[in-house]
């Protein structure tokens, strides 16, 4: 091997690690906008003290129309093959009504609540084991992003938790907004100066 060939090689293998070092060192200290995203955050949850019964995905969901519903899932996780019912849920004092009552929850079943446009859209499972509710309640001024206190009454437990205040998701452009919500800052000036 000549010497011209092995200091070939060596320029080419330097150059090879220099341009890896060059590349990693590049994002170094970078800060990323995925590291900073945080994942969708499912409504508030809870389990009976014994863990028989579980509430999941509890958010209070506001419509267009000023009006509410309770979000959740009630499971009967009872590994005695017991069944459990849901007797009430309370918003902030207020009982939630429900169509149609529920019935018991056998062991491993759930009870769906949703506003009767949630239901809707949702997909529904027709294997007996998931009852799915209408939900509704005076909305008492939720604050979107704000946080209310719900309580779930089973025959067996009780169980408290915070649930957040969403509204309902729109397809893109059914919400007209009025003069008191624009986002453009030439109409609202309260939004300052911002780019177009």
């Amino acid at each position: 091997m000549s010497l011209k060939s092995a200091a070939r090689r060596g320029g080419i293998a330097s150059v090879a690690a220099l341009s890896a070092f060059a590349l990693a060192s590049c994002s170094a200290g970078q800060i990323t906008q995925t590291s900073s995203q945080v994942s969708h955050v499912d409504g508030g949850h809870g389990d009976s003290e014994d863990g028989t019964v579980a509430v999941r995905d509890v958010s209070i969901i506001l419509d267009e129309e000023g009006g509410a519903a309770l979000k959740f899932n009630a499971i009967n996780q009872d590994s005695s093959m017991q069944e459990h019912t849901l007797e009430s849920v309370e918003v902030a004092g207020q009982e939630v009504e429900f169509s149609p009552t529920p019935a018991p929850m056998q062991q491993n079943c759930s009870i769906v609540g949703h506003s009767a446009a949630g239901l809707e859209e949702m997909p529904q499972f027709e294997n007996g084991c998931i009852e799915y509710v209408e939900t509704t309640l005076e909305n008492e001024d939720y604050a979107i992003a704000g946080n209310v206190d719900v309580t779930f009454t089973f025959e067996n437990a009780v169980i408290d938790l915070v649930a957040s205040v969403a509204f309902d998701n729109l397809e893109s452009g059914t919400l007209d907004r009025d003069d008191q919500t624009d986002t453009n800052s030439d109409n609202n000036p309260s939004l300052g100066e911002q780019e177009h």
